[in-house]
């Protein structure tokens, strides 16, 4: 199998690098590309070298499986031609997530949606990722009827820029380039993406979409707000969740332990809690602080932290990659 990964040289092209050797994705040949400037350079995988290509080399090469991050516009152009040219193409932007047509897959809810043949398969948003993950399992037994979110989003979600800013504030510099349109270090700023004329933003209208889709139920309530915090990597939740049935918080643990990729972290007698400090590198999606909401009837309150960029994108890319490989749907 040739493999494509668009976007290699960027934060979450480098962890699909360090995925797909994990995971132990076999390929023939592994087509890396980034932008012109970058071509010729270095990418590694299981310590063996790999130099960057162009894009149009890549689809001189028509691979199999394309792994795509490198944003909206670049997908837009490029998805479509790697799909004429035979390829099933993951993309972790946002390009094609709205889209009927395309399968958005988190593989632990909805793999079914994933079929054999040439086709563009959208990867969520990093939060949107975490945050279905804890609700899947509590949505199918109790149902849920609404949710109010607030995100703690670390700087790594911006990509280099975020990190960059972070760095520069911290040592007292002025970034050259900032992600943020105020200063991130010792602040956190309530604004992820652009604001529409509702007031909200692109983030916050992506967790409702998104979640929607994911857990097919548009009739979910869902209000969010987005804020991006002084934190490297990992994403946090507060989520507030209503449900339609009653529930008890023994089984709402049990049914969030069962579930694949997840792990309870809630023993506050020891101050046990995820938090993204320890996240960082894992796979899994950690809940605690798991409590009920006594303003209201069926209410429940959990906090939902993992690795944006390892679930959050590379690794559910990779593992759609993996599913359809297991299934010989590639």
């Amino acid at each position: 199998m040739k493999l494509a990964l668009i976007g290699a040289t960027g934060l979450v092209g480098q962890k699909m690098l360090e995925v797909i050797a994990e995971q132990q994705i076999g390929f023939s040949e592994l087509l890396p590309v980034a932008s012109e400037r970058s071509v010729g350079k270095l990418v590694f995988v299981s310590g063996k070298s790999y130099p960057v290509v162009s894009a149009d080399e890549a689809l001189e090469a028509a691979p199999e499986l394309v792994l795509m991050s490198a944003g909206a516009a670049v997908s837009r152009r490029l998805a479509p031609l790697f799909v004429a040219r035979g390829a099933i193409v993951i993309d972790n932007s946002s390009a094609w997530r709205r889209d009927e047509d395309k399968a958005l897959v988190v593989p632990e809810i909805n793999a079914g949606k994933l079929k054999k043949g040439p086709q563009i398969i959208a990867n969520p948003n990093c939060s949107t990722i975490q945050l279905v993950m804890a609700l899947k399992p509590l949505h199918g037994v109790f149902g849920i009827k609404r949710l109010v979110l607030s995100t703690y989003q670390s700087v790594s979600g911006s990509g280099q820029k975020g990190m960059q800013q972070l760095e520069d504030e911290a040592e007292g510099k002025q970034s050259v380039q900032p992600a943020y349109p105020h200063p991130i270090h010792r602040n956190i700023i309530p604004h992820g993406g652009d604001f529409d004329a509702s007031g909200y933003t692109t983030e916050e209208d992506k967790l409702v979409f998104e979640t929607h889709k994911i857990l097919n139920d548009p009739n979910i309530a869902i209000t969010a707000t987005v804020v991006r915090v002084p934190v490297s990597g990992g994403h946090s939740i507060a989520a507030n969740i209503e449900t339609d049935k009653p529930f008890d918080l023994e089984s709402v643990k049990q049914l969030l332990q069962a579930f694949p990729g997840i792990v309870v972290q809630d023993n506050p007698a020891e101050n046990q809690y995820p938090m993204p400090l320890f996240a960082a590198g894992k796979d899994e999606v950690f809940v605690g602080r798991i409590r009920r909401d006594f303003s209201i009837a069926n209410g429940l309150n959990m906090w939902i932290v993992a690795d944006n960029l390892r679930k959050g994108a590379a690794t559910n890319a990779v593992q759609i990659a993996k599913y359809l490989i297991d299934n010989n749907l590639i």
